[in-house]
């Protein structure tokens, strides 16, 4: 195998670009989003790590996190899915959290590869497939740490939340790793005939966080 003058592999510095672009320093760490979990907060749907972790599940396993990782996957092989995936935002704050952060990954992730040309308002998961096949990052370690790093924010703002302490957080990611390994098995060799979905409430919790008093978050 292949070995740089510094003693690092090509895989290596792979992996490293794909674990930089989806952690929760990047522009795209969800810092200031929380995909209507202020709401579910709010409204005392989620209190606690176990309802925390159902809510997570649901909208990875068959909600719009699911929907992004297979457009991300249709993305990486080539596909046009720029309109669909602007088409599927739900509300209007789901709609400007996936431009602005399509916008701040390609700003950021451009120190890493030379920047594709895409249109400006280019969704992020369809924006993270196209840059992650330019960098020859594989399709099934995208949608895995696309879905993980998803979930990892999710617990962040849950903290913020004063949902839970950081041992919760721990053991909420931990139950949620076999779940997030199998949909981003799933999305990797999906089509687009694979998009589709039921979680009606976090789509509802992401319209009536337009009107929730006192946010913290902009989603």
């Amino acid at each position: 195998m292949m070995v740089t003058a510094m003693g690092r592999t090509p895989t290596t510095m792979i992996e490293l670009t794909l674990l930089s672009w989806l952690s929760p320093v990047f522009p795209t760490g969800g810092y200031a989003y929380s995909g209507g979990l202020e709401t579910a907060v709010a409204e005392g749907r989620v209190t606690d790590p176990e309802t925390l972790a159902s809510r997570i599940a649901t909208v990875i396993e068959r909600g719009a996190l699911w929907n992004d990782a297979v457009l991300a996957t249709a993305a990486w092989r080539g596909e046009d899915v720029v309109e669909p995936a602007l088409a599927l935002a739900g509300s209007a704050e789901r709609l400007r959290e996936t431009v602005d952060q399509g916008r701040a990954f390609r700003d950021a992730a451009g120190y890493w590869t030379t920047p594709p040309s895409l249109p400006a308002d280019t969704p992020f998961p369809v924006a993270l497939g196209v840059y992650a096949r330019q960098a020859a990052i594989d399709v099934l370690p995208m949608c895995v740490t696309f879905l993980h790093g998803w979930a990892s924010a999710q617990t962040q703002a849950a903290i913020r939340l004063s949902v839970m302490g950081q041992d919760g957080a721990a053991r909420v990611l931990a139950g949620l790793q076999p779940l997030i390994a199998d949909t981003g098995q799933k999305a990797a060799n999906s089509t687009l005939d694979g998009l589709g979905g039921f979680s009606p409430m976090p789509e509802i919790e992401t319209l009536r966080h337009e009107t929730l008093d006192g946010r913290l978050f902009l989603s």
